[in-house]
């Protein structure tokens, strides 16, 4: 089983990805995750990811490209995966068809969680990470107990440079520009299940759960 989900920075389609893999027994593949690993490791490929991840620009194709299709082969994503924030664009999209195709596997369904533009400049621009332990928090929705301590582990609380406001703006301008296009992809496809984003995180799982239906129940 192989599932997509699409949605612009901010939507929610990691913590809506990690739920229904977790449901579905899937492997959560989350392409931001991979680079930021590399990007912390020092390693090439994070090098050169880095520059555009902190200028709000997407990463180069040929960059994520051969590292996803990796992951997404190797022997324990055989039952299935899910996808979050790859594909990005139609080349990878047609990408990924083809080396799925040749493993004669294909994409099954492709959720795109829909939240407007002004509340996801609402949920990015006030968004701050622990340091330590990685526990998100924002200025408003949900604020550390004492500000700039986690109340977790009281480890020290930053901004990632992808987080500020004008790079939030930036990456929005990106994403409606050079992402969108893959929801006439997928809808011409006919696996394009466009769900309400904006709500509480469990509204709008149980919103993902009846849109995918019987590919759930299998």
């Amino acid at each position: 089983m192989y599932i997509i989900f699409l949605g612009a920075p901010g939507a929610g389609k990691g913590t809506q990805a990690a739920i229904v893999a977790q449901e579905l027994n899937l492997t959560h593949i989350a392409s931001g995750d991979l680079l930021r690993q590399a990007v912390e490791q020092g390693t090439e490929l994070g090098i050169k990811a880095k520059s555009y991840m902190e200028k709000g620009t997407l990463v180069p194709d040929k960059i994520i490209m051969g590292m996803v299709l990796e992951r997404i082969l190797a022997p324990n994503c055989e039952p299935g995966v899910i996808l979050d924030g790859f594909p990005r664009n139609l080349n990878q999209a047609r990408a990924l068809d083809k080396a799925l195709l040749g493993q004669a596997k294909a994409i099954d369904k492709v959720v795109y969680i829909k939240v407007s533009e002004e509340e996801l400049l609402n949920r990015l621009g006030g968004r701050w990470i622990c340091r330590s332990c990685q526990t998100p928090y924002h200025v408003i929705n949900s604020p550390p107990k004492v500000w700039g301590r986690c109340d977790n582990c009281g480890g020290e609380l930053y901004q990632r440079p992808d987080d500020t406001v004008e790079t939030v703006k930036k990456r929005l301008e990106v994403y409606f520009a050079q992402t969108a296009p893959l929801i006439d992809y997928y809808t011409q496809a006919g696996k394009l299940l466009e769900v309400d984003g904006e709500g509480r995180v469990n509204e709008v799982g149980r919103r993902i759960i009846a849109a995918l239906g019987k590919l759930v129940a299998r």
